[in-house]
């Protein structure tokens, strides 16, 4: 008999609760010798035809089995709440946590003694990163891959020429039909979005946390070599937990810094901010805003991918995958951070090469000094905002304007386009009430369309600001997650058409140029526009969400509650 593991609590048992535990699993054809005391693998499977990018997972997960069974370990296979980006309304955002309480009770209340997280669309990845940590047993994250580039009219196409589409339908560029044929030449194979989105960038960061096996980041869904990293993640799972090498164990604060270094190299989503906070609180690590501007600070972008360079997650991986990044981030990383492969961080790209500059550059000759981002601050957003400068303007890093406020998403709705709105090139377009409460969920709409008019003349940028988000796959001058939101009040709530706002990102600063007592005055006859919903979720999450900078986690869920059950149900 091997060492005991955790699932001996239920199949290692005599009499009459063992006897159950064991008669009702025989039924699916499983002989008696696979409870002989093996690891018993929880394969927690985010697989839905509602969430698209994930629809291969059923697939993927065989993989993931046959290295399980391999290794000698007992794989079970099973489901959790899936949250497609493209499709759930109003926002995957808001159900994030929820998923994560789902990926946490579901790992602790069954008879499993490591776990592998299959994930692939946006919010996927970091609840069941969240919820796992919360339980804190052996777990590997197998992510489903990107989508092979898409083929447009001679032009390699990404999710970020959506915006571009958009933009020049609306302006009169472009016809109706003609995107009618871009839709349906962008998303030509599984997996998810093809360029440096949320997804690709979630990916990203559970290897560069360690959390996976290497290159699992870029490997294209469509390509052989995902089912052969997936069949290579079950078998090294299991001796994981031979090891009971856990979560908190590859999750120090020094992985923590690894990802923000590596994901202000590779201009990562500043949805990353977002979720990494969340997840340091789950597992314990003492993450602050100010630490993602202070360790991006002088990691320059290397990796030349859309949205904020040219080209696409299948060529990143063909010219060496993100192990070929870290190589060239020796310098700036704790390399002895350990892996899920059991080796150090350094260790696993050692021996890697970069096949291709063009994608892959030098810290010594980068595609952009500017990387990572920048957190700002001052009396429009106490606690802070944030701004992804590769992908912004350089003329706009420093301006001053005139607000353009929208109440909310409706009133920018209705009103964006209309021709008598009082706005310029040089006016700041700001979109209050979609922060964690107020929408609620905060979603991507932060990244908010040119007003028409201005497209009508060219104008393809403008300063916007939101206590919203923006989508991985969106570009421009967008300063997101203002906190505290306008739902809960502060200054942001209060700012009001022809208000002027400075910002200055060189200096890290964001300013209402409004007087003091001014303020004051506006706060006493503020009232919050927002519904607070009376039952269900809604109503817990409205109730309990924190706010951006903290990663807008629900404040009970912060922490865990470990791994043992403590009672039988029998």
């Amino acid at each position: 008999m091997s060492k005991k593991f955790r699932s001996q609590n239920w199949f290692g048992k005599t009499g009459k609760d063992g006897f159950i535990y064991r008669a009702w699993m025989k039924n699916q054809g499983i002989p008696s010798h696979e409870f002989d005391g093996r690891p018993v693998i929880g394969i927690c499977n985010t697989w839905s035809e509602l969430t698209p990018c994930n629809a291969h997972f059923r697939e993927l997960a065989e993989s993931v089995k046959r290295g399980v069974s391999e290794a000698g370990g007992f794989p079970v296979e099973f489901p959790v709440m899936s949250l497609g980006e493209t499709l759930i309304k109003p926002t995957a955002m808001l159900y994030r946590n929820l998923a994560s309480m789902d990926v946490e009770e579901s790992i602790r209340a069954n008879p499993v003694d490591g776990v592998v997280l299959m994930c692939g669309c946006d919010k996927t990845t970091p609840s069941l990163v969240m919820g796992a940590c919360s339980v804190d047993i052996p777990t590997i994250v197998v992510s489903g891959g990107p989508m092979l580039t898409g083929k447009f009219q001679g032009k390699d196409i990404g999710t970020s020429d959506v915006w571009r589409f958009n933009d020049a339908v609306r302006s009169g560029t472009m016809l109706q039909e003609e995107l009618l044929l871009a839709e349906a030449a962008m998303c030509r194979s599984r997996g998810h979005c093809a360029v440096m989105g949320t997804a690709s960038t979630m990916a990203s960061m559970v290897e560069s946390l360690g959390l996976s096996l290497p290159h699992n980041a870029a490997i294209p869904a469509a390509d052989a070599r995902r089912k052969v990293l997936a069949q290579l993640s079950g078998s090294r799972i299991v001796n994981m937990v031979k090891e009971d090498l856990k979560l908190s164990k590859i999750l120090t604060k020094q992985a923590f810094e690894n990802a923000i270094i590596v994901n202000a190299a590779i201009g990562g989503s500043t949805n990353f901010i977002i979720h990494l906070l969340a997840i340091a609180g789950r597992i314990g690590v003492d993450l602050k805003l100010e630490d993602f501007d202070r360790l991006s600070h002088n990691v320059p972008l290397i990796a030349n991918l859309q949205p904020s360079g040219k080209y696409f997650m299948e060529d990143l991986y063909y010219a060496g995958g993100l192990p070929a990044v870290l190589k060239e981030l020796d310098k700036f990383l704790h390399r002895d951070c350990i892996t899920a492969n059991g080796r150090t961080v350094s260790e696993n790209y050692q021996t890697e090469e970069c096949y291709d500059r063009n994608i892959v550059a030098t810290v010594e000759k980068p595609f952009n000094p500017l990387s990572g981002v920048a957190v700002l601050k001052g009396n429009l957003c106490e606690h802070g905002a944030v701004i992804k400068p590769s992908a912004a303007s350089p003329n706009l890093m420093k301006h001053t304007g005139k607000a353009v406020v929208f109440e909310d998403i409706e009133d920018y709705k209705a009103r964006i386009d209309d021709p008598n709105l009082d706005v310029d090139e040089n006016s700041i377009l700001v979109l209050k009430n979609v922060g964690p409460k107020g929408y609620p969920g905060m979603p991507e709409v932060g990244n908010m369309g040119i007003p028409k008019k201005l497209l009508s003349k060219g104008v393809t940028d403008m300063v916007r600001i939101s206590d919203g988000r923006m989508s991985g796959t969106g570009f421009g001058t967008v300063i997101l997650h203002a906190s505290p939101e306008a739902a809960v009040g502060g200054n942001f709530a209060i700012v009001q058409n022809g208000d002027t706002i400075s910002i200055d990102v060189p200096n890290r600063t964001i300013t209402l140029n409004v007087p003091e007592e001014e303020l004051k005055k506006r706060k006493t006859n503020w009232k919050t526009r927002v519904t607070f919903q009376e039952r269900g979720y809604v109503h817990m999450y409205q109730k309990h969400v924190e706010q951006a900078h903290l990663g807008a986690d629900l404040d009970f869920l912060r922490g865990g509650s470990g791994s043992e059950v403590t009672r039988d149900s029998h």
